[in-house]
């Protein structure tokens, strides 16, 4: 049985944020003309912040802007274009939504800028281990961190698992030179990044062996490749596969749910808290009347 240990998690701001008896939806808000899924329709201001704002309404508690496509194969942009893309949207959301802003980028740089601006929560998918500024900054400012496993522009281990110890014992590392608190670190598996449909079916399957790292973890399943392969559904068609996808991992004990489609990942997990509810509920009768 999974048993989820609770825990706050500590972001910029003096802000917090209860993590394990309830999960918590982050929306994905892409000001970006090129994203896998939403590419274009939110890359005016008004429209990335009419988005994030209705993201909220159907229950994100977190809101994840983002300047740069991470797709494989996306063009890179500058940090001046990134920048310029996510900066109004942070500042226009500050004092509309009490949800917390997720700058998604692994540039110090533009993390820097988005804090100062009002965002929470720095979401590094090269996990600390592209620019060296980045803890550094993590731990000055004191923003909620998300260190998250890639594959890419690296050589992985064979294990899909012994591969995600590496790299994330590495940037955990890192976190502890630059003196960021354990409280303000969640991990991410990256789905998706530099893993064909079968290696993230396995890391599905065997997440919850992660939890030894006794951390919380967000997951970021929504609408990716391996989901399209098991359901035949074209990408914006695979909502239904990612709520699939987000009621296994909490089972497992996944506490953030990184996804496009709020309304119905917020339905399937509402049903997986439910049971897991339910399981320490009938786990502690079994147990007092032994």
């Amino acid at each position: 049985m999974t048993e989820l240990r609770e825990t706050v998690w500590h972001v910029a701001h003096g802000r917090s944020l209860p993590l394990g008896a309830t999960s918590v939806v982050m929306a994905i808000v892409n000001v970006t003309p090129d994203s896998f899924s939403d590419g274009g329709q939110y890359e005016a201001t008004d429209a990335a912040v009419a988005h994030a704002l209705d993201c909220a309404a159907a229950g994100a508690g977190i809101l994840d802007i983002g300047g740069e496509s991470t797709r494989p194969g996306a063009e890179p942009v500058s940090a001046t274009e990134e920048q310029g893309r996510i900066l109004p949207v942070v500042e226009a959301l500050r004092g509309k939504t009490d949800a917390l802003i997720s700058i998604d980028t692994y540039r110090a740089d533009t993390a820097r800028l988005a804090i100062g601006a009002g965002a929470h929560i720095i979401n590094d998918v090269f996990g600390l281990q592209r620019d060296p500024d980045m803890a550094t900054l993590a731990a000055q400012t004191g923003a909620g961190l998300c260190i998250m496993h890639t594959g890419r522009g690296r050589e992985k281990l064979p294990d899909i698992i012994d591969d995600q110890l590496l790299f994330l014992e590495r940037s955990l590392e890192i976190a502890a030179a630059a003196g960021i608190a354990r409280h303000q670190i969640i991990l991410d598996p990256g789905f998706g990044f530099a893993k064909d449909s079968q290696e993230d079916l396995e890391l599905m399957t065997r997440f919850d062996v992660l939890r030894r790292f006794d951390l919380p973890f967000l997951v970021g399943t929504s609408r990716k490749r391996f989901i399209g392969v098991i359901t035949g559904r074209d990408t914006q068609d695979r909502d239904v596969g990612t709520a699939a996808t987000s009621v296994a991992l909490r089972l497992q004990g996944a506490a953030i749910f990184r996804v496009h489609n709020v309304a119905i990942n917020r339905d399937a997990l509402a049903v997986a808290d439910a049971i897991l509810e339910t399981r320490a509920r009938l786990a502690s009768r079994s147990g007092g009347t032994k």
